[in-house]
């Protein structure tokens, strides 16, 4: 079992195991139990029935140039078997009308089991995306807080995306193009060499090497092209959505001839870009096309000759021409198979780089379910830090009673929204304990430690999609009373039934089409609808005016009665009647008591209580000048500096004679 004291490595994600760089069969290797999955016999038959299929359609494929053979012979009266009226069978073989029908027959059937092939391989396939794809969003969802953070959210987005689009490639192209092309050019080389000499092989087999290596070398020059042009059009797009979301802005400052300019640029940039990747193709396909006819050629002018001497039929040259005319078509599509290979194998290991990584925060072997009864919650001298260089947290120990409310504040940067992340496991402690009814957090499962506590945040972010999804994602089998009921608590159910589609109604974009007290309604409802024995209030009144503010701190004290609750606070006013006041001072625990106490001590907390009354007091003062239309002498002091910074000299006596006279006022 892991020790629970041993220090979490900040550095732990940076020091997992990467995959090497990727190749064809590392990626195909990594693919294939997806690809042959152990628990679908389904699958399997359908990887089976798909190659037996490959198999007869590319024998199909070789046939056509047999029956157009064997047409041209009939037609020419050169057919090698005698035609003898009593043999029917021979007259048949020998009839010019049936060997052209049989050849489009071969061609119908080759083009219908190439379908066939295709069409069964598809499940299979895509089963393999859908399952890896599956497998990384959970992985993600595993990966700790700190991965999530110094990633941007768009760009791993972007690496499931093209991981999945990366497989389906890979799969597409490997199993449907390039073992198919591998196949035809084997089973052309037995033919050519069982039907005419080892002349035409080796004829055959020098210009399939030569057009494979010639079509790499132009293969990885355009690469090279296409990414300059595949930058600049990304470069473009990123201009013109950069210049319409700030389309406001633009007008403001009448800059539409700059940003049209600027737009232009670059797209004069993917112009040129754009030319010299058509132009590359253009020498890729002639190159290709030369070194492939002067195979074609080669082939010809020796079976030319054989029929001159007698050796070969005029049959044989049509065969021989149809046979490599055939080839042609799946070599053509090498650069394009190459270039979409290799670019599918980038993205599949950036896919693999993410399924590779450990999550940082695991359950150990044999975690127990957490047991919440009643409620206590304690701090034993907890140390953390997100950089070893730069400690937050310095022997933090406190304790949370059953159904009390203890409320942590302190200046920015000490320490206070880290408690809520440590107590929520989204980090690790560097050293000591957090202990829920004595029972170690990192010693239980994730799941039914979160299950325990509820969380209303300073930022509520909502889905986009209904009020009422938002809500019950607190607890997805509540019923719609439940959710109405735990909307009526937060004091937001007025709000949604005077909405014109009511619980339906749509909250856009991170809930962007609602105010910030009717976000923070539906997060209080939604932790309501939880119904966690713990409460973590993370500075979640801070954002809003005083009147909205006052209306949220009645729905959180309704929320609170009789749970254990932790008040992260930036307004000391929504914390005034806490159980117990923590005043953390970088890292460590300043002052504690009741709000009365630590006003009568004269400390860091009386310090920040004054100054937010000086803040306040600037507020309304403030609003009595525009209330009256009359200029102010000057400037108030800015609000946040006085809500944020911390007092640069502190009474030395705690006597409350010894306070300052404004503070004295105060009180």
């Amino acid at each position: 079992m892991a020790d629970p004291d041993s220090r979490s490595d900040p550095a732990q994600a940076a020091a997992d195991n990467a995959p090497e760089k990727a190749t064809l069969i590392g990626t195909l290797v990594h693919l294939w139990p997806y690809i042959w999955p152990g628990d679908r016999a389904d699958l399997k038959m359908r990887v089976v029935w798909s190659m037996v299929l490959l198999l007869a359609a590319k024998l199909a494929t070789l046939t056509v140039p047999f029956t157009f053979k064997w047409a041209i012979d009939a037609l020419n009266g050169t057919g090698s078997a005698p035609v003898e009226a009593s043999n029917w069978m021979l007259w048949l073989i020998a009839s010019p009308l049936l060997m052209t029908a049989s050849y489009g027959a071969v061609r119908v059937l080759m083009a219908v089991l190439t379908q066939w092939r295709d069409g069964i391989f598809a499940r299979v396939a895509m089963h393999a995306v859908r399952k890896l794809a599956y497998i990384t969003f959970v992985h993600m969802h595993e990966l700790s807080l700190r991965f999530h953070l110094e990633r941007k959210t768009g760009g791993l987005t972007r690496v499931l995306e093209r991981g999945r689009t990366g497989i389906e490639v890979i799969v597409r192209m490997v199993i449907l193009q390039l073992i198919p092309t591998i196949v035809e050019v084997s089973l052309l080389m037995a033919v050519l060499l069982w039907q005419f000499d080892w002349r035409y092989v080796l004829v055959t087999a020098v210009t399939v090497v030569i057009y494979m290596y010639y079509t790499y070398l132009a293969t990885e020059w355009r690469i090279e092209i296409r990414r300059k042009m595949n930058d600049s059009d990304t470069e473009a797009n990123t201009k013109a959505i950069d210049s319409l979301l700030n389309y406001e802005t633009v007008k403001y400052f009448s800059a539409e001839r700059r940003e049209a300019e600027r737009y232009d640029h670059s797209m004069e940039r993917y112009e040129r870009n754009s030319v010299k990747t058509y132009t590359s193709l253009a020498v890729l396909n002639t190159g290709q096309a030369v070194i492939f006819t002067f195979g074609l050629t080669a082939t010809m002018l020796m079976c030319a000759l054989g029929v001159r001497n007698g050796t070969n039929t005029v049959g044989d040259f049509v065969m021989v021409n149809a046979m490599m005319i055939q080839l042609y078509q799946p070599l053509n599509f090498m650069g394009m198979v190459y270039r979409e290979i290799k670019q599918a194998i980038i993205d599949i290991e950036k896919m693999f780089s993410v399924l590779s990584r450990n999550p940082e925060i695991k359950d150990i072997a044999g975690a127990a379910p957490l047991v919440v009864s009643p409620g206590n919650v304690r701090f034993d001298d907890v140390r953390f830090a997100y950089d070893p260089e730069r400690p937050i947290l310095k022997g933090l120990s406190f304790e949370v009673p059953a159904g009390k409310t203890v409320a942590i504040v302190g200046p920015s940067g000490a320490g206070k929204s880290t408690i809520s992340r440590l107590l929520f496991r989204l980090y690790d402690v560097s050293s000591g304990k957090i202990l829920i009814d004595g029972q170690d957090i990192r010693n239980v499962t994730q799941a039914s430690l979160r299950a325990s506590i509820g969380m209303v945040p300073q930022d509520t972010v909502l889905f986009n999609d209904t009020i009422r999804y938002n809500i019950r994602y607190g607890r997805w089998d509540a019923g719609d009373a439940e959710v109405e009921e735990a909307a009526q608590l937060a004091q937001i159910d007025s709000f949604i039934r005077n909405s014109p589609k009511g619980y339906e109604t749509q909250v856009g974009e991170r809930g962007l089409k609602l105010s910030g007290g009717e976000k923070q309604r539906v997060a209080i409802a939604r932790t309501v609808l939880k119904a966690p024995p713990i409460l973590v209030l993370d500075e979640a009144t801070s954002a809003l005016d005083s009147h909205t503010e006052h209306e949220i701190q009645e729905a959180l004290e309704r929320v609170s009665r009789g749970r254990t609750s932790l008040v992260i606070a930036h307004r000391l006013s929504t914390i005034v009647g806490a159980d117990e006041i923590i005043v953390l001072d970088q890292g460590r625990i300043a002052e504690r008591g009741t709000h009365a106490g630590l006003l009568a001590c004269g400390g860091l907390y009386a310090s920040m209580w004054n100054r937010q009354r000086e803040a306040e007091a600037a507020r309304e003062k403030l609003a009595q000048i525009d209330d009256g239309n009359e200029a102010p002498n000057r400037a108030p002091p800015p609000v946040d500096d006085l809500l944020n910074d911390q007092p640069k000299d502190l009474p030395k006596s705690k006597d409350p004679l010894s306070k300052d006279p404004l503070a004295t006022a105060a009180e």
